[in-house]
C-alpha cells in the first residue's frame, strides 16, 4: 500500500480527528496517562504528608484531583508536586512520540504498524524527547547567568561604566537572542515528538529542527493551530457525546422496574443501581477540580461538563460492603473512559503536529518525508540482502560440491579404464 495522498497545505489538517480515532493511538495515551496520572497522585499525596495534612483530610479537600499549584506546601512538599507534574508531563511527551511514530508510518502506507512496534521504536529514541527541551533550557540558562556575570563587572568603579556602555549592541543581540531561544524552547515541547517519531533526529538534530521551525515556518504555526485547537475541542465533545449517551443508557435499560417485575431480580433494582453509580460519578467526577483550574479566567469545567449526573453524591455510609466494591468497580470504568476523552483529544493534537511537521518539510526544504526511506525499512531491506547473499552462496556452494563430485567421479572411472588396460 502507497502513501497517503497529501495536499502539504491547511486542508490536510482536518484530516486529524479521523486519523486519531484509533483504537492504538487512544490505548498509547491511555497508558501513558495512567502511568503519569498515578505517580502525580501518589506525589501529591506524598506532599501533603511532608506538609502535615493527613490522607483522611486531603481525600476530603481533593479526592481523586489533587491541585496544589496554589496550596501552602513545605518546600520539600513543593518539590516532591513538582516531580510529579514534571513526570505526568514527559510521560505524555513519549506517548505522544509513540502516537506520531504510528502516524507516521499510517501516512507511509503502513496500517499494521503497532502499538508495540512504536514502544520498541521509543525504546531505541526516548533520549531526544528528554534531552531536546533540557538542552535548549541550558542555553537559555546560560545566557542569563552570562548576563548577570557582566551584570556585576558593571559595578566595578570607573571601569564598569563603559564595560556597560562599550559592549551595549552585544548585550542586545544577546538578549534578542535569549528571548527566541524561550520561544523554541516553547516550540520544541509541542514538535519534538514528531520529529524524532518522523525525521529519526538525535538531540542535537532536534534542537537544530526547533530553531529551523520556529524560523521558517512562524506564520504556519500559528495558522495551523487556530484550526487545530477547535477541531481538537469539536473532536472531543462528539466523542464525549456518544461516551455520555451510552453511559445514560445503561441507567435507562439497568435502571427500569419492568426489569425487576419481569424476571424477578430482586438484586437489581433501579434505586439500587443509581444509588452505586451515583457514587461511583461522584468519587471520579473532575467538576472540583475543573473550578479551580482556570484558564484565561474562564473554567475547565465547559470540557468536561454534564458527562455525570448531578445528583447529590452519595455517601459510603448508605452503601453496604457488596454496593461499595461494586461501586469501586464502576468507579474504575468510569474513570478509564474518562481517560479515554482526554486521550482521544492528545491524539488530536498528536496527529495534527506530525502533519504539519510534515507539511514544513515539505514546504521548507522540498522534502517529502514520506518517500524516505525509515530506519526500520532498511533494517528490513538490510536482512532481505544478506538473505540473498546467504542464499546466492548456498548455491554456489552447491554447485561446487556438484562439479567436485563430477570430477570425482570421472577420475575414477579414468583409474578403472587405466587399470583395466593394464590387465590386458
Amino acid at each position: 500500500m502507497g502513501p497517503m495522498k497529501l495536499y502539504f497545505d491547511v486542508r490536510d489538517i482536518f484530516r486529524a480527528p479521523r486519523l486519531a480515532l484509533s483504537g492504538k493511538k487512544i490505548w498509547i495515551f491511555l497508558i501513558g496517562n495512567i502511568i503519569g496520572f498515578a505517580v502525580y497522585w501518589v506525589l501529591s499525596y506524598l506532599a501533603l504528608g511532608f506538609s502535615g495534612v493527613g490522607f483522611s483530610e486531603a481525600w476530603g479537600r481533593y479526592g481523586l484531583y489533587p491541585y496544589l499549584v496554589c496550596e501552602p506546601l513545605s518546600w520539600f512538599g513543593y518539590i516532591v508536586y513538582w516531580v510529579g507534574i514534571i513526570f505526568w508531563f514527559f510521560t505524555l511527551n513519549l506517548s505522544c512520540t509513540a502516537v506520531a511514530r504510528v502516524t507516521y508510518k499510517q501516512l507511509k502506507g503502513d496500517e499494521f504498524y503497532s502499538s508495540k512496534d512504536a514502544w520498541e521504536y521509543l525504546k531505541k529514541h526516548w533520549h531526544p524527547v528528554i534531552f531536546t527541551s533540557v538542552s535548549i533550557l541550558l542555553i537559555v540558562i546560560f545566557f542569563v547567568i552570562m548576563a548577570a556575570v557582566f551584570a556585576l563587572f558593571g559595578n566595578i568603579p570607573y571601569l564598569g561604566e563603559f564595560l556597560f556602555a562599550l559592549p551595549y549592541l552585544l548585550y542586545f543581540f544577546g538578549s534578542v537572542f535569549t528571548v527566541y531561544t524561550g520561544i523554541v524552547l516553547l516550540i520544541s515541547f509541542i514538535y519534538t515528538p514528531a520529529i524524532v517519531a518522523a525525521y529519526e533526529e538525535d538531540t542535537m538534530g532536534t534542537v537544530f529542527q526547533s530553531y529551523s521551525i520556529t524560523w521558517s515556518q512562524p506564520w504556519r504555526i500559528i495558522l495551523y493551530h487556530v484550526l487545530l485547537l477547535p477541531l481538537a475541542y469539536l473532536g472531543i465533545q462528539v466523542f464525549k457525546l456518544f461516551w455520555i449517551g451510552a453511559f445514560k443508557l445503561i441507567n435507562i435499560v439497568f435502571g427500569l422496574e419492568w426489569i425487576h417485575n419481569m424476571f424477578g431480580l430482586d438484586w437489581l433494582t433501579g434505586a439500587k443501581l443509581a444509588k452505586i453509580t451515583s457514587w461511583a460519578a461522584s468519587v471520579i467526577n473532575p467538576r472540583s477540580l475543573c473550578d479551580s483550574v482556570t484558564f484565561f479566567g474562564y473554567s475547565c469545567n465547559e470540557l468536561f461538563g454534564h458527562a455525570f449526573p448531578s445528583s447529590v453524591p452519595v455517601t459510603t455510609a448508605s452503601l453496604n460492603g457488596t454496593e461499595i466494591a461494586a461501586g469501586v468497580i464502576i468507579a474504575i470504568f468510569l474513570f478509564l473512559l474518562l481517560m479515554s476523552v482526554v486521550s482521544y483529544g492528545l491524539s488530536i493534537l498528536s496527529v495534527g503536529e506530525t502533519l504539519m511537521f510534515v507539511i514544513f518539510k515539505k514546504r521548507s526544504d522540498d522534502d517529502n518525508l514520506l518517500e524516505r526511506k525509515d530506519e526500520e525499512e532498511l533494517a528490513e531491506e538490510e536482512e532481505e540482502d544478506e538473505d540473498g547473499s546467504s542464499d546466492e552462496d548456498d548455491s554456489e556452494k552447491e554447485t561446487a560440491d556438484d562439479n567436485d563430485s563430477d570430477d570425482s567421479e570421472k577420475n575414477n572411472n579414468g583409474d578403472e579404464n587405466a587399470a583395466s588396460s593394464d590387465t590386458n
